[in-house]
């Protein structure tokens, strides 16, 4: 069938006794060839056309190189088209997670219970007649993440990974940032898992391939199925520091050894951009790769760019082949202009020439001045606005700014908490904003960060000057009026600012906004696209009015010396 031996619904058995079931495309002639596996909650069945079709659309769209040479029928969200694999001599496996799609059980996402799965699966792709024995893992964001958690268990089959836009700590990069809820998850559930779970039956969709029921043949009732799942958003909600639930959920990287290709998103800001970086910074592995680039989440996994280093990365690895990736540059950047990318090699990430340049924020003039002489000063807002914004001189010369950034700011409030939202932003010369096309959001700036404040405490031994590392594990209340020393995470960015734009770094109590309207939506989030896509934090349970809609005051002078440190890069 399209030039491959096709197996639907193939079953792996678990240790628990219980089966799922797999998808396995191979090369028509018989013989061991490497595995791309991958394992996750979307349902195998349902075809990225049919589950996304505004993500599907708006990607062949823009680049039409996605859908050529293939006759598109087996296209899944997230994972690899098997007819741009299996030619080259690669089995595809997709798995349905437990309680998903076709595999029966208890959905519990990113669990114990699931990463034993995750090895199980591996392990049995590992020893079939048509494995070489070496099993990559492969795909997007779910796909991603859990590589990280079965890679700390290492399977003895494991042999490469490749994670696209994943995110690696559950707490920090995934549903507390800065310690505050993301209301990510619990839409996410609600859109992407809850419509897709194992017992609806003939309430779900049909394969368009093969007409079989996307989502098991068993119809089960609402009550059946809620009691086969678990409140993910409730249970996220119900673990508000960095505890035993979040750690099982996150990357080990000390027992990481395993090679990898990790490819992040500068505009993936809220899921797809901290965990790629942070496991370049600090997994055990001896041969790993970071690659960073732009345009939306989806795209450039399966463009001809993303396939090229992807198919060169697994070749080598699971295939043997002497095609020079061993020669690659450890990091591979998209470097990000205000109209298009520049790609450029580096040895190390952060870069190793990054001049760290600390651009004083000033009070007084509510301006960012590299040598500005601290002026006392006391500046307040309403948690609730705008917040507040110091801006740059125009720049003197086209300047770089590609790595992590973090600022140092002194906060007190009439409550007993604060909520920041650090935005960094770029201004035309005529004081217009510049935003990006980001991983979900077309109107992205340029970096954020955040910070509760009750959450300061610092991780010594894990913090860097460039990257602030909190431990989350014990909330430090303020005293109303009194201020306290913030060092706040922004997560990393690559611009390149022309030469009379202006940097602009705004201080905020909520999320930052675009524009109150934009009209855009895509098909899979609830939420109007406004700037932040979906990564919003406005839940009232975790943000109650009473302590976090207080007036926030900024704290500025020889006391409470301000600034936001940049990874300013020199011209070659």
């Amino acid at each position: 069938m399209d030039g491959m031996t096709i197996d639907w619904d193939v079953e792996i058995r678990m240790d628990d006794g219980l089966v799922m079931r797999a998808d396995v495309f191979r090369p028509e002639l018989p013989g061991r060839y490497p595995v791309l596996l991958s394992y996750g909650p979307y349902a195998k069945g349902l075809a990225f056309q049919e589950g996304y079709p505004s993500a599907w659309q708006k990607m062949v769209t823009d680049h039409p190189d996605v859908a050529q040479g293939s006759s598109n029928r087996y296209q899944n969200w997230e994972v690899v088209d098997p007819e741009r694999w299996v030619p080259d001599g690669y089995v595809c496996v997709r798995v349905d997670s437990r309680g998903c799609g076709r595999s029966p059980g208890f959905v519990e996402h990113f669990s114990t219970r699931e990463t034993k799965d995750f090895f199980d699966c591996i392990e049995w792709a590992g020893v079939q007649d048509w494995s070489n024995g070496k099993v990559g893992l492969s795909g997007v964001s779910y796909f991603g993440i859990n590589q990280w958690q079965v890679a700390s268990l290492t399977p003895p089959h494991l042999a490469a990974m490749c994670i696209w836009e994943g995110a690696a700590d559950s707490f920090r990069d995934m549903t507390h940032h800065g310690g505050i809820l993301s209301t990510f998850w619990a839409n996410w559930y609600d859109m992407q898992v809850k419509t897709v779970q194992y017992g609806l039956g003939e309430r779900g969709p049909r394969s368009a391939v093969t007409g079989e029921l996307v989502c098991g043949d068993e119809t089960l009732s609402d009550a059946e199925l809620a009691a086969n799942r678990c409140q993910f958003g409730d249970d996220i909600l119900a673990h508000p520091f960095d505890d035993d639930y979040h750690l099982v959920r996150s990357a080990a990287w000390d027992k990481i050894t395993v090679p990898f290709l990790s490819a992040g998103n500068w505009g993936g800001q809220g899921l797809h951009l901290r965990g790629n970086s942070e496991s370049f910074m600090r997994a055990a592995s001896p041969q790993k790769w970071l690659e960073m680039h732009g345009l939306e989440h989806w795209t450039h996994f399966y463009t001809d760019y993303g396939i090229k280093i992807q198919k060169q990365f697994f070749g080598h690895f699971l295939k043997g082949e002497a095609n020079g990736w061993d020669q690659q540059a450890p990091v591979r950047l998209q470097v990000r202009h205000l109209k298009h990318f520049e790609e450029r090699a580096e040895t190390n990430w952060p870069i190793d020439r990054t001049q760290w340049t600390p651009l004083q924020i000033d009070g007084a003039s509510q301006a960012l001045a590299a040598n500005a002489a601290p002026t006392a000063a006391a500046l307040s807002f309403e948690a609730s606005g705008d917040g507040l914004s110091f801006v740059s001189a125009p720049m003197a010369a086209a300047t770089e700014i590609t790595g992590p950034l973090a600022a140092k700011i002194w906060v007190s409030s009439t409550t007993t908490d604060a909520d920041l939202f650090l935005v960094l932003r770029v201004f035309s010369a005529d004081l217009r904003e510049v935003t990006f096309a980001g991983a979900i959001d077309p109107h992205t700036p340029v970096a954020q960060g955040w910070l509760r404040a009750s959450h300061r405490e610092l991780d010594p031994e894990l913090s860097r000057p460039y990257r602030p590392y909190h431990k989350h594990i014990s909330a430090q209340a303020l005293v109303p009026g009194q201020p306290v020393e913030l060092d706040i995470e922004l997560w990393p960015t690559s611009i390149v600012i022309p030469a009379g734009h202006r940097l602009v770094l705004s201080v905020r109590g909520k999320d930052y906004m675009f524009a109150e309207k934009t009209g855009l939506k895509l098909s899979n989030f609830k939420n109007e696209l406004r700037g932040c896509g979906p990564f919003l934090h406005d839940d009232p349970r975790d943000r109650p009015r009473s302590v976090f809609d207080g007036r926030t005051t900024l704290h500025f002078g020889a006391e409470y010396p301000s600034h936001v440190l940049l990874p300013v890069i020199p011209q070659s």
